[in-house]
This record gives C-alpha cells, sequence and structure tokens, in this order.
C-alpha cells in the first residue's frame, strides 16, 4: 500500500529499508498526480509506498537534515541540481518530469489575464521557498503589479490554493494542475502567458539512500513511461521536452 505523511510529522529515526520499500518527497502541486501514479505503478498495492508532501524549498532542508527519502520530485531544477552537486543526489539521475504552468483563480469572477486581477489582495505560494510563488513574483513584476498587491503568502501550492478555495481570499496565482485536477469551471481561471516567468522545469532526483533499492529504479523507469507521461499531461502539467 501507499501512504501520504505530512513532512512536519516526520520522526527521521534509522532504519532497514525493504525492497518493497519507497519513500518519496514531492513538491506540494503535484503530490494529488504522483498518488495517481503510484497507484497506476502499484495497482494491487504490493509495496510500501509513502509520499510526504511540503514545498521544494523545505524537502530541499529536510533532506539536507538526513530525511529517509528515495526520490525526490521537485518543483523547480534548481534543488536537484544542487543536491546533485553536493554529493547528495545520485549522479546522473536528474531528469524532468513536467513543466508547470502558472494560473490565476478567481472563483467569482471570469479572468481573462493577469490584468483582470479584481482587488489588490491575492494569494501566492512563498517566492523563496515555492517555485510557484517565485513564477508568481515574477509574472507580477513583469506586469507591473507586484508593488501594488497585498499579498496573502502560503507556505506552498497547496496551502495558496486554500486561501482561495475557503473564500478568505479572493483570487490567487495557483498551479493549472491544482485547477485541473479538481475540475474547477474553466470560466473561473486563466492560465497565465509563461513568457511572463521563467519555466516551471519540475524535475526530480534520486538520493543516496536509494542506490541499492531496485524499487526506485523500477518507479523511475515507470516515470518514462509513456502511460506516465500521458497522466501528468492529462493532469494540466506541460510535457516534460518543452523546457528545451
Amino acid at each position: 500500500m501507499f501512504k501520504t505523511a505530512l513532512c512536519c510529522l516526520l520522526l527521521w529515526l534509522p532504519a532497514s529499508v525493504s525492497a518493497d520499500t519507497l519513500k518519496l518527497a514531492v513538491a506540494a502541486n503535484f503530490k494529488t498526480t504522483l498518488e495517481m501514479l503510484v497507484k497506476q505503478f502499484d495497482p494491487q498495492q504490493q509495496h510500501d509506498i509513502v509520499i510526504s508532501s511540503a514545498s521544494t524549498g523545505v524537502l530541499y532542508t529536510q533532506i539536507h537534515q538526513g530525511a529517509p527519502f528515495d526520490i525526490f520530485f521537485a518543483a523547480d531544477r534548481a534543488r536537484p541540481e544542487r543536491l546533485e552537486a553536493e554529493g547528495l543526489g545520485l549522479a546522473n539521475s536528474r531528469m524532468t518530469y513536467a513543466v508547470g504552468q502558472l494560473a490565476l483563480w478567481q472563483p467569482a469572477g471570469q479572468p481573462t489575464s493577469l490584468h483582470s486581477l479584481n482587488s489588490t489582495r491575492l494569494a501566492i505560494a512563498n517566492p523563496k521557498t515555492a517555485p510557484y510563488g517565485l513564477a508568481a513574483q515574477q509574472a507580477l513584476m513583469t506586469t507591473g503589479h507586484w508593488q501594488d498587491m497585498q499579498r496573502v503568502q502560503g507556505s506552498n501550492i497547496a496551502q495558496t490554493f486554500q486561501f482561495v478555495h475557503s473564500g478568505n481570499v479572493t483570487q490567487g496565482l495557483v498551479a493549472h494542475a491544482q485547477l485541473r485536477q479538481l475540475d474547477i469551471p474553466a470560466n473561473q481561471w486563466v492560465v497565465i502567458d509563461a513568457r511572463l516567468y521563467a519555466p516551471i522545469e519540475q524535475q526530480l532526483i534520486r538520493l543516496q539512500r536509494s542506490a541499492d533499492n531496485q524499487l526506485a529504479e523500477q518507479f523511475i523507469h515507470f516515470m518514462r513511461s509513456a502511460d506516465a507521461r500521458h497522466l501528468i499531461e492529462h493532469s494540466g502539467y506541460g510535457p516534460a521536452d518543452a523546457a528545451h
């Protein structure tokens, strides 16, 4: 079976690693899609696959602190590159698995572009730790809205989405995939012009503790398959080769 764990509750205690155990760390935007991928990879739930989710920056810090993850699904390429350079990631194991898309969500509006902002309050993810937050910052700065907005900042893109979903904030810059996965009506959101921010190239990397884990190797092989790519793109992400 697979389980979802909150990163803040992880107990990083030494433990023997079974060949049938896989621990995945995933950026908040990709958590739901990864859960679907795991079900497709292991439909009979023969393996113990644990998914832990937080912002990319928080997960990166936890890996440095010894969190026992096998594969890290980041929402950028910078952190996997650093982990590889620092020797915490396996050399030549990085791969781009998706390209993220930023969207403006206004449940009570009909946005057509970033210029459709309907108030000065806007939910975004933390630009320092969440790649989608950085993309939001870049888009707002490019269009001249950064200084004008009162930003309600989520610790990750999942919390940012919840701010808008709960009605606490009337609009937010969220991941397109979140809107697609929850079937949010298309007239409530618009995908932001990708030219307004640096590409959200989402990379994964195998971590050193997975060097002898055959299940990790099998899952990476699955991630390269046409079935996995189709599911990822259907979930609202751009194809991996769109980053090049």
